[in-house]
């Protein structure tokens, strides 16, 4: 604003509230509580830079991470994730075999894509569609394992067709197609696929061993997405994979399968985070394996932050009872708004040069422009990907729409496979729920929906008129940017309302 000579001076307006003194309350503030008012817009969204960092050595592009759930990641959501820019924490609702296996082959591949085909032997019947679980093709080889020679190739539509279903593969098998190593990208296995004028070509191995198939059909699907962006790989120069522990005595030997399966970064899984079996895993970790970036976590507080910065955590998984699927809040009445949460605890992190990581509560892109800017350097999502076509699990139809399973790892279902050592219950003679089965409507591809939400994030900062991440974080602590409260019927104000009916398309 001018004065009367013509001289340019700043004028303050008291309007809105600091984080700081908005947090000093005692209320516990959720995203949707709070609302950010605008700042000043210079640049174009596309000038937004997302680039951020998972853990203290690593860094993304993309501040996406896919959480350790067995119904969100494994080998697909990996590699899928890696190619966007983000990152998969596969989870350790499996042997240690099973898990450093799903690792190792997400780690052996540099194309978006992972259909973790059946494998068959020549005299095996398929008795059902369920045996090819969500791929449309199953490898046959000589004795029904991934590291045999392969002999064929069956198709879904190849068992629809045969009259006698009980019949062996071998009798309707196609021949074994030709082979490419599992370390090339997607041109260059398009490139082959056209030269060779082939449908098919199978992925293999350093030792030989195939690791998947792909088809011409799953290139030109691939291709119609959205340009990928900067992948994110490892010191290896392999895609970036992460994933998950528990805090028992046994944990140390599944650590070491992952160690050797190369995993980058792991997440020590706890609901409650601030124990001493974690402390010790932890320092045991790094002790150990001093190269490898751990993650402790959930915390909520800042003195639970604490402790485990002082175990030597390289980040901080924040989020307790927050997940769409987790009751941890009414179980056990424990718990914080993921809002407050997140500034409280980044608010400690940031001293140690700790990253953030928000975990649960995000539906929708402004749920993440939120967390990010109150100091999370990535956000962590289950259900926003659950659903998806890299989600593990198979479509089935429900009252017509077309949907995947989707469980807490607290629920009932997830803890007889195991994770209820997450809870610290595995020991218990009664096991209480803290999360619920579900069904999520089918998402599509995360590499379509990924990109377009990224664009609303970027969006979301223009507005804030911040360029990064680490801009954004200095708006909030320097009081620049200012927040306020929401009342139920802003909320309600804010959203769709008003109409007799409508039909909402997020791209």
């Amino acid at each position: 604003m001018g004065d009367m000579n013509g001289a340019s001076v700043v004028v303050e307006f008291d309007d809105g509230f600091p984080a700081s003194r908005l947090f000093a309350s005692k209320f516990s503030y959720t995203f949707d509580d709070l609302i950010f008012l605008p700042h000043y817009i210079d640049f174009p969204a596309d000038a937004v830079d997302l680039s951020t960092r998972i853990s203290r050595n690593l860094p993304l592009s993309t501040p996406c991470v896919a959480s350790p759930m067995d119904t969100v990641s494994e080998a697909s959501m990996a590699v899928a994730m890696a190619s966007l820019g983000g990152a998969a924490i596969v989870h350790c609702n499996a042997t240690p075999d099973h898990q450093a296996a799903i690792v190792r082959s997400a780690k052996s591949r540099r194309i978006p894509f992972a259909s973790d085909p059946a494998f068959f032997a020549p005299s095996d019947a398929v008795s059902s569609t369920a045996d090819f679980g969500s791929a449309s093709f199953a490898i046959v080889t000589e004795s029904g394992s991934r590291k045999s020679k392969p002999v064929g190739v069956v198709s879904r539509s190849d068992w629809e067709a045969v009259a006698d279903k009980a019949s062996p593969v071998s009798d309707y098998m196609r021949l074994p197609p030709a082979s490419v190593p599992s370390n090339y990208d997607l041109e260059q296995v398009a490139g082959f696929l056209a030269g060779e004028e082939l449908e098919l070509v199978t992925l293999a191995g350093e030792e030989g061993e195939v690791i998947d198939l792909v088809s011409t059909e799953d290139v030109e699907r691939i291709r119609g997405f959205p340009k990928l962006g900067v992948p994110s790989l490892g010191p290896d120069g392999k895609f970036l994979v992460g994933a998950a522990i528990g805090t028992r005595e046994e944990d140390k030997e599944r650590l070491a399968h992952l160690v050797g399966a190369g995993v980058n970064v792991v997440v020590v899984d706890s609901s409650q985070g601030n124990s001493k079996y974690q402390i010790d895993l932890i320092k045991y970790a790094k002790n150990n394996y001093p190269r490898l970036d751990v993650i402790g976590g959930n915390v909520v507080t800042m003195a639970q932050a604490h402790n485990l910065i002082m175990a030597g955590v390289d980040g901080l998984r924040v989020g307790m009872g927050s997940g769409s699927i987790c009751t941890t809040q009414e179980v056990c009445a424990v718990g914080r708004g993921q809002a407050k949460a997140v500034y409280k605890v980044a608010t400690l992190a940031k001293d140690y040069d700790v990253p953030v990581i928000a975990d649960g509560g995000i539906s929708y892109s402004g749920h993440i422009v939120k967390a990010l800017v109150l100091g999370a350097s990535t956000v962590m999502m289950g259900s926003f990907l659950a659903g998806s076509y890299e989600a593990p699990g198979i479509y089935e139809y429900q009252n017509g729409r077309r949907v995947k399973k989707y469980r807490g790892m607290g629920s009932l279902e997830a803890m007889t496979k195991g994770s209820d050592a997450r809870y610290l219950g595995d020991n218990l003679k009664l096991k209480v729920a803290q999360g619920v089965v579900g069904a999520v409507a089918d998402k599509g591809s995360v590499l379509k929906f990924i990109p377009y939400t990224m664009q609303a994030v970027k969006q979301g900062l223009q507005d804030l008129g911040a360029t990064s991440l680490p801009i954004a974080h200095n708006l909030l602590r320097s009081d620049v940017l200012r927040l306020e409260v929401r009342t139920g019927a802003a909320q309600v104000e804010g959203g769709i309302h008003g109409l007799v009916s409508y039909e909402k398309k997020a791209f």
